[in-house]
């Protein structure tokens, strides 16, 4: 009677859950898609290239010019005496040093920005993707970067992407 009684309600608990699946609607979108196609992510991807490029020229004119001090120096070698070289090769050294904390700098507040884009991107995107899920009645969205495989009408990145394009145009980084 028991296992009859057990069987019985593991059925119904199985066909209950099929049912609850069986109407949940999943979709999935390529966050990077978005961010990288959408004004406002082109926007940020743009500045994120602008201050990439201003610290690369930065840093080459420098190598540059720590060259030429370098050669210069090399040159004087034997003009001037051991003590008066050994205080401009560290003067270059500590030139260096300080140069290469300025660079190290500008490359954290560069990542800085980036990861306050993406936190700033995402805090925008969720009430696009709530509304969303709830007006085409989706119990999940997924992200497409951590799918195996998936139907293509599942994906819902474009749908995103233009909601997200006509409600955000630019995004504010602090």
């Amino acid at each position: 009677m028991f296992r009859k009684t057990l069987l019985l309600v593991m059925l119904l608990l199985i066909n209950i859950s099929s049912n609850v699946f069986a109407e949940s609607k999943i979709a999935f979108i390529d966050l990077n898609y978005v961010f990288n196609n959408s004004s406002a992510g082109k926007l940020i991807n743009k500045n994120i290239d602008d201050k990439t490029k201003k610290i690369n020229s930065e840093f080459q004119d420098y190598s540059k010019k720590l060259d030429t001090q370098k050669e210069k120096l090399l040159a004087q070698k034997n003009v001037i005496n051991k003590e008066e070289y050994q205080k401009k090769l560290n003067d270059i050294e500590n030139n260096v040093n300080e140069y290469n904390q300025i660079i190290q700098k500008k490359n954290n507040d560069l990542r800085m920005y980036k990861e306050k884009a993406r936190v700033e991107f995402t805090n925008k995107l969720r009430p696009i993707l709530e509304k969303f899920a709830k007006d085409n009645s989706i119990s999940i969205i997924l992200k497409k970067e951590n799918l195996l495989i998936g139907r293509s009408n599942l994906d819902a990145t474009k749908n995103i992407l233009d909601l997200f394009n006509k409600d955000i145009k630019k995004l504010k980084i602090e």
